[in-house]
């Protein structure tokens, strides 16, 4: 049996707002594949899954508070650039 690790990180896009004729920042979370693990028996495989759902969970809170703060800066930056470029 391959079990494969995963964490989650944070990815930021940006894309041309015609709107307010600025470049707009967006954050997600992204899956990445940490390793590959094999030739697992018994309660081995046990403790692996365990370990490996622990850091896939710690990870999806820790960059999903990245994304969600992140995100909350780029709405605040986009509305400051856009009253500027409107006025």
């Amino acid at each position: 049996m391959l079990l494969a690790g995963c964490i989650y990180v944070p990815r930021t896009t940006s894309v041309y707002d015609e709107e307010c004729k600025t470049h707009m920042r967006h954050m997600t979370l992204q899956p990445e594949q940490i390793g590959h693990f094999g030739a697992c028996h018994g309660r081995d495989c046990v403790y692996v899954l365990v370990a490996l759902g622990a850091v896939a969970a710690a990870s999806a809170v820790v960059s999903g508070s990245i994304v969600v703060v992140g995100n909350a800066v780029y709405w605040a930056e986009r509305q400051g650039q856009c009253a500027l470029n409107r006025g």
